[in-house]
């Protein structure tokens, strides 16, 4: 089976995500053994910010990786994968970034999530786009 170019690409944007996700989740870790918390967020809000923030990537990434691996198998050209990606990177670490100062509204919370959006509407698009043979 021959490997494309998109195909490394959205490999790339995978990769990325999965880092962006385990410092997020290192980032909980190190909340729980500060402030001692086994379960839930004990009251604490940098030990909830931080559970928020793994969690709402948790939430949104997912989709986002499905839509980078469809994209680079029915053959779109490496850039969309790449744009794609950068997008939804940029718009997820963002928003982690803006919740894991902040428990409220931010500019940086909105930012991300446009920038998610964003990602989520251009993937669509191509995608409906290469599902039409």
């Amino acid at each position: 089976m021959e490997v494309t170019a998109s195909a490394h690409a959205a490999a790339l944007w995978v990769g990325l995500h999965l880092v962006l996700l385990l410092v997020l989740s290192v980032l909980v870790v190190r909340q729980r053994r500060r402030h001692q918390v086994a379960l839930g967020d004990g009251d604490v809000p940098q030990l909830a910010q931080a559970i928020r923030a793994f969690g709402n990537a948790t939430e949104y990434v997912p989709a986002g990786l499905a839509a980078l691996a469809v994209l680079a198998m029915v053959g779109a050209p490496p850039m969309v994968v790449h744009v794609v990606g950068l997008v939804l990177l940029a718009g997820r670490v963002v928003h982690a970034v803006g919740l894991s100062r902040s428990g409220g509204a931010s500019l940086p919370r909105a930012a991300g999530v446009l920038l998610t959006w964003i990602a989520y509407i251009a993937a669509a698009v191509a995608l409906l786009f290469y599902a039409i043979p």
